[in-house]
């Protein structure tokens, strides 16, 4: 049976494909859900919103069988009870899941991927069929609207073909599964690549499937989503159709009494003096690029992906090997991370589990590792106490939850972790602060609480560049904008013309280049 053929019931006041009543968990002394109701329709893209802790993740961590609800959950399925013990048990179920990390081995094909875990299309002597499972991986790509080449290593597609094959994967058996939850799909995905991937997501949604949907990114919801879900608190707050609610009431929602940052007022241009000096800039994409940021300063970096942007933060910090000159106050910054450390910049990468900590060590540990010296005794021991003390200090300032400093920095949320790598950042007290894609799979509350620590850290006296495929984010922080194409700087927006529409349109080739 392929996709195509199964048929879907998506009719308001049907018995819904997946129905939970009374969800609650709890962790030694935290209630991490407590009485959650939700319904999915069979034929619907149901968004799943709110910020990181909410207990978004836990729930999904429940319907997968992972985590063991509370006693008195009741978990339907077409209207049938189930008990969801193990991960066996949701799979049997009707369950399936494509996690943020998609889980798929970067040096294998397509199909290789589809392969791992499943009973194999052999021949005689129970060689593989290659040729079969071939076909087999193309026909199934198509149904999802993807037409590469299935033998690329996955390491060699783009983002979204990527999600695709996890996609595919976890329906590979079409005719038993009832429910896909997508978690953060798009947290790394290019916005130019997002269509792709929603595109995907209706065909499953023709089909029948019900699908969760978890986004931090907002606009999302209103452009794919039926009905949105918000939790807070691990409670639910309540439930929409998309149509029946807007942005505004969706983040106020969401936050509560909390309150967000206003956008940064544009019209008080900063008069710093000139601190980084960028010229003749060349790395693989990057060519010949000029930039000077004052202090006081928060200049952004937009383009689409394969523009230079991301590449660019990295050649200035000297993480990646460079041509040109860069000089903060006048002096050279050698192309080495080191010593640009020792002259002032600072780097928070777009990877932060990969590359912005160590996800094995505790928040304590990972805080230090910008500057261990402050914390050594006169015997050259790390004095514990002082490291506590200090970092004890940047949780309570960044709010960092749970405010603990032996918390394991991989068991934080996406939120909690980059306030983490930014602290560690912000203790040497740069004189430059380069921010690499800085509210990826960030929730709005800590997304606020980022954007206000770079207009803080300017308004102190340094200069910061935020580099971001974002470009609400830009709009809504940045004193200027420069966007990227083709390797080189083309434009430059500020004042009243720094908008979303205007960024798209540049980044797209329609204005005239600087």
């Amino acid at each position: 049976m392929t996709l195509q053929q199964l048929s879907p019931d998506g009719v308001e006041g049907a018995t819904p494909v997946l129905s939970i009543r009374g969800l609650s968990k709890t962790f030694v002394s935290t209630r991490a859900l407590n009485g959650v109701d939700l319904d999915l329709r069979a034929g619907e893209i149901h968004a799943l919103v709110g910020q990181n802790g909410c207990g978004k993740s836990t729930l999904i961590k429940v319907l997968a069988g992972f985590h063991q609800p509370d006693p008195g959950v009741e978990i339907r399925l077409g209207g049938e009870e189930v008990e969801l013990s193990s991960t066996a048990d949701a799979h049997r179920a009707g369950l399936r899941f494509v996690h943020q990390d998609l889980g798929l081995v970067g040096t294998l094909n397509t199909v290789e991927n589809l392969m791992l875990g499943r009973r194999l299309t052999t021949a005689r002597g129970g060689r593989i069929r290659w040729d079969a499972e071939r076909s087999d991986a193309e026909r199934r790509m198509k149904d999802l609207g993807y037409g590469f080449d299935v033998a690329r290593p996955v390491a060699a597609l783009g983002a979204a073909e990527r999600t695709g094959v996890a996609i595919a994967r976890a329906l590979w058996d079409w005719e038993a599964a009832r429910v896909l939850v997508v978690d953060e799909p798009t947290a790394s995905l290019p916005r130019e690549e997002v269509a792709v991937l929603f595109a995907a997501l209706q065909r499953v949604r023709a089909a029948g499937l019900g699908v969760i949907y978890v986004s931090h990114r907002l606009d999302e919801i209103f452009a794919i989503g039926d009905r949105v879900t918000v939790l807070r608190d691990g409670v639910r707050v309540g439930t929409w159709d998309v149509d029946a609610i807007d942005q505004d009431g969706l983040v106020r929602s969401m936050i509560g009494d909390e309150k967000l940052r206003p956008p940064h007022d544009q019209s008080v241009e900063p008069t710093g003096e000139v601190a980084l000096a960028v010229t003749g800039l060349n790395g693989t994409v990057v060519e010949d690029v000029d930039l000077r940021v004052r202090r006081g300063e928060v200049v952004g970096i937009a383009g689409l992906t394969g523009s230079g942007r991301e590449e660019l933060l990295p050649l200035i910090f000297g993480v990646a090997s460079r041509t040109g000159e860069v000089e903060l106050d006048g002096r050279p910054v050698p192309a080495n991370p080191r010593r640009a450390m020792r002259a002032g910049l600072a780097l928070v990468p777009a990877d932060r589990r990969g590359e912005g900590a160590i996800l094995e060590m505790p928040v304590r540990e990972n805080f230090g590792l910008t500057d261990l010296r402050r914390f050594a005794t006169r015997f050259g021991f790390l004095s514990r106490a002082r490291e506590t003390k200090e970092v004890t200090e940047w949780i309570r300032r960044l709010d960092v939850r749970p405010p603990l400093p032996e918390a394991l920095f991989g068991a934080l949320s996406g939120g909690n972790q980059q306030k983490v790598v930014l602290a560690k950042w912000l203790r040497r007290q740069p004189a430059v602060l380069l921010l690499d894609e800085p509210s990826q799979g960030v929730d709005v509350g800590a997304k606020a609480v980022i954007h206000a620590l770079a207009r803080q850290v300017a308004a102190d006296g340094a200069c910061v560049v935020i580099a971001s495929s974002d470009d609400n984010e830009l709009c809504d922080t940045c004193d200027r904008v420069l966007v990227m194409r083709d390797g080189r700087i083309v434009a430059e927006v500020t004042g009243s013309r720094l908008t979303t529409a205007e960024l798209s349109r540049l980044q797209l080739g329609l204005g005239a280049t600087v």
